[in-house]
């Protein structure tokens, strides 16, 4: 199987459409409602949805790797996105920086190189 896409809530979809279109996003698909985005190297591709309200703040984190996270977050900060966490290694070998979007979904951008699918604690079979 292959992961086709993931759907986000939005609280404001044109608001959302607009923050994605500023990371870089392709827009394939845009309703009243609903939104369709690819990413910006592969096949996937990912979608936000209106909703009315977020129960509690989102538990959703939603990942997207760079070949350089600290390029990367200058060139969006260039733009005017402001980040929650900067650049830094965390303990499982990824380097990440962090953002939310305007329904409160977690954005995180990460560099993990071969650490991606081969880290050194996965199991082995």
């Amino acid at each position: 199987m292959d992961l086709n896409q993931v759907t986000l809530p939005a609280l404001d979809v044109p608001a959302s459409i607009a923050f994605y279109r500023n990371l870089g996003f392709e827009l394939l698909v845009e309703t009243r409602h609903y939104a369709r985005f690819k990413a910006t190297t592969g096949d996937s591709s990912f979608s936000v949805h209106a909703v009315e309200s977020m129960a509690e703040p989102s538990q959703t984190v939603i990942y997207f790797e760079c070949a350089d996270v600290d390029a990367q977050v200058e060139a969006l900060r260039a733009r005017g996105v402001r980040f929650t966490q900067e650049p830094r290694d965390e303990p499982w070998l990824w380097r990440e920086a962090r953002l939310v979007d305007p329904a409160g979904n977690v954005i995180c951008l990460y560099r993990a190189g071969r650490n991606r699918l081969d880290p050194p604690w996965r199991l082995r079979t």
